[in-house]
């Protein structure tokens, strides 16, 4: 009886921390006002492929540069951290970031 309790017992408890688990939810602070990516052609990709992964904070405190520089932010998301981004996705947040935050 004993044996048969031990293991029961364990699979219950299991059971229970899953099913406490999947109730809870972190939620994420909004992000701050001055983070709110300015309007423009490209603005609601940018925000949702880019948000996926980081807030929109990072992007407004990036150094301004030309398009080129942003291709390189963009290219970096993509091959080292894994962002997926298609090849016309990822020319359209070039576009909007050199355009928006341009030096």
């Amino acid at each position: 009886m004993r044996r048969m309790l031990g293991p029961g017992l364990l699979l219950m408890v299991l059971i229970a921390s899953t099913v406490a688990a999947a109730d809870k939810t972190i939620p994420m602070p909004a992000d701050h006002a001055y983070a709110a990516l300015k309007p423009g052609a490209g603005v609601e990709m940018t925000r949702q492929q880019c948000v996926s992964c980081h807030s929109t904070d990072y992007i407004v405190m990036q150094p301004r540069g030309n398009a080129k520089q942003w291709d390189g932010v963009v290219t970096k998301m993509i091959k080292v951290f894994g962002a997926p981004v298609s090849d016309q996705d990822a020319k359209t947040i070039v576009e909007y970031l050199a355009t928006q935050y341009g030096n």
